[in-house]
């Protein structure tokens, strides 16, 4: 258990790793080129470790060299042979790997934590299926474990919903390119996340590949493309600079994080905006974004495109006056743990009203106090409610250590705001 103590003044300079999203999409990329690719500022976490343990099973060799990888790609031919991957509590490596393992010839079984077990992943396995390869879940759930029987990706037209997570999404598009004949994607109902897909297309594109689309309804993929080794530089983690820029606005300080595209396509960076409206001052430069804090005031916001940042802006509105209400958020349910849930439990703790909806959250703004927090081994959790023990005193934080999934550097950059 860690206790954050209070800062008597806020004003600091960090830098940021780069991004888990970016860093996992060319990782998934690098290895289906034909030959070695080099990722700069590569982010090494427990995530995309798991990604990369996938891949060298898969017969792709990686190598981590401080903080770039290498990585030698076998132009889509995997090793054919029978696999068991472990992807831990990481959603992405859990889809984007379940889609590669379409590729190989081969069973794999693809499983993880016990949260994992509870995560959806059926609209994906239904998309397989319809491209022409055995995917399913081997308890019958739509959730991990999952077994793919493949002999390649045949093609053709596929539908799916994608209201639950955009990674079922982005886990097709990485790899039809590889497949057979020309494949179609057709989206059934809303998608949520969808800058997460933006990023997709974007690594996609600077690795070679194309693709036509009717908005975020069909995705047209011509069969035949080959991803092209790259030197490929990733920039910095929006979600990870969110909770330095909450700093800021809680402290009523001044924050300039570093490493960080302030056109960047990583829908997170609209996290600026939220803290505009709520009444903090941003400015921006080539590759930095300094916060200035002031008084706060309760907004109401669609997250829907947001989901990672919704913890750090319920500890955000605790400190904000009046009420915020969160909404179109009920994907949240389905994340590393129930967010809404326990959200609404952890903020209870420090002496603020919420009330939970199905797919809403309503924070009362008011005067919180220390209390002991409960993270559900979820790194966003632990990083948001850190933020407010630089404001109060008694906040402590239990298993500390789950911001090792996402941003293993989290508690040093948090040491750089206590320096004067």
């Amino acid at each position: 258990m860690t206790e954050v103590r209070p800062l008597s003044h806020c004003n600091g300079v960090v830098t940021i790793p780069g991004s888990k999203s970016y860093t996992h999409r060319a990782l998934i990329l690098s290895s289906l080129a034909d030959g070695e690719s080099v990722l700069i500022n590569a982010l090494r976490c427990e995530d995309t470790e798991h990604t990369v343990q996938a891949l060298i099973k898969f017969g792709v060799e990686v190598f981590w060299e401080s903080d770039r990888v290498r990585v030698l790609g076998r132009g889509g031919k995997f090793k054919g042979t029978d696999d068991r991957i472990d992807v831990g509590n990481s959603g992405a490596s859990m889809r984007f790997l379940t889609a590669l393992a379409a590729l190989k010839k081969g069973v794999t079984l693809l499983d993880g934590s016990e949260r994992m077990r509870k995560r959806p992943i059926g609209e994906l396995l239904n998309g397989l299926g319809e491209l022409g390869v055995r995917a399913y879940s081997q308890k019958g759930d739509d959730c991990p474990p999952v077994i793919v029987e493949s002999q390649g990706l045949q093609g053709g037209t596929a539908r799916i919903k994608g209201e639950e997570s955009s990674q079922f999404l982005s886990g097709l598009l990485m790899v039809v390119p590889y497949a057979l004949r020309d494949v179609n994607i057709k989206l059934t109902g809303p998608l949520a996340s969808k800058p997460y897909v933006d990023i997709t297309r974007d690594v996609m594109s600077a690795f070679g590949v194309e693709i036509q689309s009717q908005g975020y309804d069909s995705f047209f993929v011509k069969a035949g493309q080959r991803y092209l080794p790259q030197t490929y530089r990733i920039e910095g983690d929006a979600s990870n600079a969110s909770y330095f820029f909450s700093a800021a606005a809680v402290c009523r300080g001044r924050v300039k994080v570093k490493g960080l595209n302030p056109g960047t396509l990583q829908g997170d960076i609209g996290f600026l905006k939220i803290l505009e409206r709520m009444g903090c001052r941003v400015t921006r430069g080539k590759d930095w974004i300094e916060v200035l804090g002031g008084e706060l005031h309760g907004i109401e916001m669609d997250m829907n495109e947001m989901p990672d940042l919704v913890p750090t802006l319920a500890v955000t509105a605790a400190f904000a006056q009046g009420n915020t209400v969160i909404q179109n958020i009920r994907h949240l349910r389905f994340k590393e743990s129930d967010r809404l849930h326990a959200l609404a439990v952890e903020l209870s703790k420090m002496g603020i009203r919420v009330r939970e909806g199905e797919d809403w959250l309503e924070i009362e703004g008011g005067k919180p106090h220390g209390a002991e927090i409960e993270t559900y081994d979820d790194h966003r959790m632990a990083m948001s409610f850190a933020i407010a023990g630089l404001v109060i005193p008694g906040v402590k934080i239990k298993g500390e250590r789950c911001v090792d999934k996402s941003f293993p550097g989290f508690w040093e950059t948090l040491q750089e705001l206590y320096k004067k």
